[in-house]
């Protein structure tokens, strides 16, 4: 599973930042969050390829900009299959 998979990975700290994980942010539940430097990680699944779910993520993400953090927001494939790039990413927005 690919939620996992980063959690597993960010969660030990080798990035400098404290994650957390399923974090309250207003009315959403973000995958993962790092208050402390306001960056939220998203994972977009199967069903975030759907017209209706990608407007609602659209929502979302403006709705959680709008509270001063920054989105990133990758797919499972990505988190699966390229997770040196993911790391890459994420440490790019810790600095």
């Amino acid at each position: 599973m690919p939620e996992i998979l980063l959690w597993e990975k960010i969660n030990n700290k080798q990035l400098g930042s404290r994650f957390r994980r399923q974090y309250g942010i207003g009315y959403y539940i973000a995958d993962f969050c790092c208050p402390q430097r306001k960056i939220v990680i998203e994972l977009d699944g199967g069903i975030h390829s759907k017209k209706e779910q990608k407007q609602y993520d659209g929502w979302r993400t403006k709705d959680i900009k709008d509270l001063g953090f920054i989105v990133i927001r990758f797919s499972n494939e990505e988190v699966k299959y390229d997770m040196d790039k993911v790391l890459e990413r994420i440490a790019a927005q810790l600095k």
